[in-house]
C-alpha cells in the first residue's frame, strides 16, 4: 500500500480576494510540494448535509448556504471571507478527507495527506470562522466512526492557531482526544492549557500554548514527551493531524520557527504513535501555510515521511 494523497482541484474555485492570505495560489504551492509524489486517482466527492451534521448544527449549515447563495462577501457567524462558490468547495474539502478515510479504513492506502481548501480547524458547530466554513478534520473523524465503528480518534493539531472549532466539536467526548500546540497569545484567543475538556470528555483534550519564537524545542518536545505518553492509555484506533505549516519560520501569520526538518521528525511521531496503537492507520489534513514557498517546502518533508511509514517502527 502506499500513501495515498488527494486533491480536488475545484479548491480553487474558492478565491476570497486580491491580496487575502488564504488564496487559491496555497493549492498550487501544496501540490509542487509533492514533487514526484502522484497524486491518487479517486473520484472528487461533495460531502452531504447528512456527513456534516455530526459535527455541525442544520441552523449552521443552512445559514453558510444562505450567506453564499446571498453573495455576501463574509459569513455571518464570523471573519471568514466567501464568494459565490465557496460552498460548493468547502464541501468538496470535506469531501476529500472522507474519500482518505475511505482509503486508508478499506486498506487501500497506508496513510493519507489531504490537500484542501478552505482550512478547517477554526469552524465550530455553530460558526464558521478564520477562514474556515466547515470542519474537516472532525467531520472525517466522526465518519470514520459512524461508518466504520472507529472507537477512539486521535487529533493533533500543529497549526501555529489554536483548532478553536475542532476542541469545540469534541470538547465533551472521550471518545475523541484533540492534541494543539499553538502560539499565545494569537488569533483566535483561545487554547490555554487549563482547557481540558468538560464532561466525559475531561481529560481528553491537552493544549500547549507557547510564545512566539517557539520552535523545535517546545513544539517538539511536547508531541514526544507528553501527547505520545498520553496516547499509550488513549490507545487510539485512528490518527489525524491538523497539519498548519503557518507554524514554519517566516510565515505572514505567525511567529513559530519550525523548519522542514522539524515537520519531518513531528510527522514521524505521529508515524510512531500511529504503528503503535492503530495499525498504522493515519490522516493529514492541510490547514494553514501562508508563506507559499515555505508551504511547498514544508509540503515536501511531510510528503516524503509519509511516504516512509513502514520504514518507521514504534520506539
Amino acid at each position: 500500500m502506499d500513501t495515498a494523497f488527494l486533491a480536488d482541484p475545484i479548491a480553487k474555485q474558492h478565491d476570497p480576494g486580491p491580496g487575502h492570505p488564504e488564496q487559491p495560489a496555497r493549492w498550487d504551492a501544496a501540490i509542487r510540494g509533492l514533487g514526484d509524489h502522484k497524486l491518487t486517482s479517486v473520484a472528487p466527492r461533495a460531502a452531504t448535509e447528512g456527513e456534516l451534521a455530526p459535527c455541525h448544527s442544520l441552523k449552521y449549515i443552512a445559514i453558510a448556504r444562505h450567506d453564499v447563495a446571498s453573495g455576501a462577501h463574509t459569513l455571518s457567524t464570523g471573519d471568514t471571507d466567501i464568494m459565490p462558490r465557496s460552498f460548493e468547495v468547502a464541501l468538496h474539502a470535506a469531501g476529500t478527507c472522507l474519500n482518505a478515510v475511505d482509503l486508508v479504513l478499506q486498506k487501500k492506502a497506508k496513510n493519507a495527506f489531504c490537500i484542501v481548501r478552505p482550512p478547517g480547524h477554526h469552524a465550530s458547530a455553530n460558526r464558521g470562522m478564520g477562514f474556515c466554513l466547515f470542519n474537516n478534520i472532525a467531520v472525517a473523524a466522526r465518519y470514520a466512526q459512524r461508518t466504520y465503528g472507529v472507537e477512539r480518534v486521535a487529533i493533533a493539531d500543529w497549526d501555529v492557531h489554536h483548532g478553536n472549532g475542532t476542541q469545540d466539536i469534541f470538547y465533551t467526548d472521550p471518545s475523541v482526544f484533540f492534541f494543539s500546540t499553538h502560539q499565545s497569545p494569537w488569533y483566535p484567543g483561545t487554547g490555554a492549557a487549563d482547557e481540558t475538556g468538560a464532561g466525559a470528555g475531561e481529560g481528553m483534550t491537552l493544549n500547549r500554548p507557547f510564545p512566539a519564537g517557539s520552535g523545535r524545542d517546545r513544539i517538539l518536545a511536547a508531541f514526544r514527551e507528553e501527547f505520545a505518553p498520553r496516547m499509550d492509555t488513549f490507545r487510539p484506533d485512528l490518527v489525524l493531524i491538523s497539519s498548519g505549516f503557518d507554524s514554519r519560520i517566516g510565515d505572514p501569520l505567525g511567529r513559530f520557527v519550525l523548519t522542514d526538518t522539524d515537520f519531518a521528525d513531528l510527522t514521524a511521531v505521529m508515524l510512531e504513535i500511529a504503528h503503535k496503537h492503530a495499525g498504522g492507520r493515519l490522516i493529514s489534513v492541510l490547514e494553514g501555510g501562508y508563506d507559499l514557498n515555505g508551504l511547498s517546502h514544508a509540503v515536501s518533508a511531510h510528503a516524503h515521511s509519509l511516504s516512509l511509514a513502514p520504514r518507521l517502527q514504534p520506539k
